[in-house]
């Protein structure tokens, strides 16, 4: 079946771009994207995407969702990411405390076209070789080794049985072996170091500080504030119905913890200007702490390419949570979710559990290929996980067709994400969003806001 579908959909088709007739103003999505926002926080975000292409691509996933819904597609629907750019794969902690790497954000996550991912990541891969120097070529071979690695890894689960396909996953001492290029060893070895020093008990001296008494969490604002008596009252109370849904083990675990404080926190991108706070929680001494952060989850940008205005998911936080969990091969155990009134819906996670990534402007060409083959084989895995691997693996074959047809893609889109960012520009110098001061400078770092 999947074979059969390089008729419909050729596979050379997935390597065109030419912005469609109508195409909405992505000024417009981006400004569309923040109602509902903290609106003093939205300078903050749209100074984070300012800096350059590859700060504007990821903070706007509305954009190219927009986009690539509208482009030849097989019709194969796994769970997807929704927004399997570059900078969303990482380290973490599995229950058992050994550090994988995975997809790690899952605020889109959704039922949707696997083609969508792959542009996604390939998109991204070519505008962060750029924005780290590299020559098209080198972009080019990046992105090919993404494609590659994802055919390859597709290709091969699709023989295995469902539950192999359910276990496979990539522990750090695997990722090292896999890696070939010096540079990038050296990478795992220091980002792997420092994703196991960031944990709840290495956080409380630098997040908290005794006050009258008890600790509480230090303000930096605008990243860090404190909230209302009103505000922490009902984020409290949705604490206590996120254990409902835990595993009973660990709804006994987390039960056995007092909240002490909550704080707002601004995190990531896309997500500057959602309601994201960070619980602290104490156990049975004053040492033994946990960290929970609870993160808005709105619709995913994907839904209404797939379901158009009909809702599906009633509860957003709980689609963010089984789809991870559907796409991740081990996942945090104290995942849930909570609704503050009946406005707002979070998921619930561990903050600071050993989680890190390579950073993308510190590794050189070859090793950026290398990491960009890691990264192909772990959305593979991700798709393979839910449904369509075989089909998948028909349509794209054992030749490079695809590899070739979606660099064509990457490079392409590039050029559109440079264009879109320069709309940005203009439209910021015109007044029309706002930003911090300073956030034209070009000081800070898109890989690392």
């Amino acid at each position: 079946m999947g074979k059969a579908l390089r008729k419909e959909v050729p596979r050379k088709s997935l390597g065109d771009w030419t912005p469609r007739a109508g195409r909405p103003d992505p000024v417009a999505l981006i400004q569309e994207s923040h109602e509902g926002r903290r609106s003093e926080l939205v300078p903050v975000r749209v100074g984070r995407m300012v800096t350059n292409p590859y700060g504007f691509l990821r903070g706007t996933a509305v954009v190219m969702a927009d986009d690539v819904a509208h482009l030849p597609a097989t019709g194969i629907m796994p769970v997807i990411s929704g927004d399997a750019h570059f900078g969303n794969f990482g380290f973490y902690a599995s229950p058992e405390g050994e550090l994988v790497i995975d997809l790690n954000d899952f605020d889109e996550a959704h039922p949707g076209c696997w083609e969508w991912d792959l542009r996604r990541l390939v998109a991204s891969i070519h505008v962060a070789g750029r924005a780290n120097g590299l020559s098209e070529q080198q972009c080019e071979a990046a992105v090919r080794a993404c494609v590659a690695a994802y055919r390859g890894e597709l290709r091969f689960l699709a023989e295995q049985p469902l539950l192999m396909r359910s276990y496979n996953r990539l522990d750090v001492n695997r990722l090292h072996e896999t890696a070939t290029e010096k540079t990038l060893r050296k990478e795992i070895h220091r980002s792997a170091k420092r994703a196991r020093k960031r944990t709840s008990d290495r956080a409380l001296p630098k997040f908290t500080t005794e006050q009258a008494g008890r600790r509480v969490i230090v303000e930096d604002p605008p990243t860090i504030t404190r909230v209302s008596d009103q505000e922490r009252d009902a984020l409290a109370e949705a604490l206590d119905g996120y254990l409902l849904p835990l595993a009973p083990h660990w709804r006994r675990v987390v039960g056995g913890y007092t909240l002490v404080d909550i704080a707002h926190k601004v995190v990531g991108v896309g997500s500057v200007g959602l309601r994201a706070y960070v619980a602290l929680l104490e156990g049975s001494t004053p040492d033994d702490v946990l960290f929970l952060q609870l993160k808005q989850a709105r619709r995913s940008v994907i839904a209404r390419h797939v379901h158009g205005d009909s809702a599906l998911h009633e509860h957003q936080g709980q689609r963010v949570v089984e789809y991870q969990q559907a796409l991740q091969t081990v996942s945090d155990p104290l995942l849930g979710w909570a609704t503050v009134g009946d406005d707002y819906t979070y998921y619930v996670r561990q903050f600071r559990k050993s989680k890190g990534t390579i950073p993308l402007d510190a590794i050189d060409a070859p090793a950026l290929a290398d990491y960009a083959g890691i990264v192909g084989h772990l959305l593979a895995k991700g798709h393979a996980r839910t449904s369509g691997a075989s089909m998948i693996a028909g349509y794209v074959g054992g030749s490079d067709k695809v590899d070739v047809a979606l660099s064509r893609f990457a490079r392409l889109y590039a050029d559109q994400t440079e264009a879109d960012h320069e709309q940005l520009l203009a439209a910021v110098t015109r007044g029309e969003l706002p930003v911090p001061e300073g956030a034209l400078d070009g000081a800070s770092s898109a890989f690392r806001p």
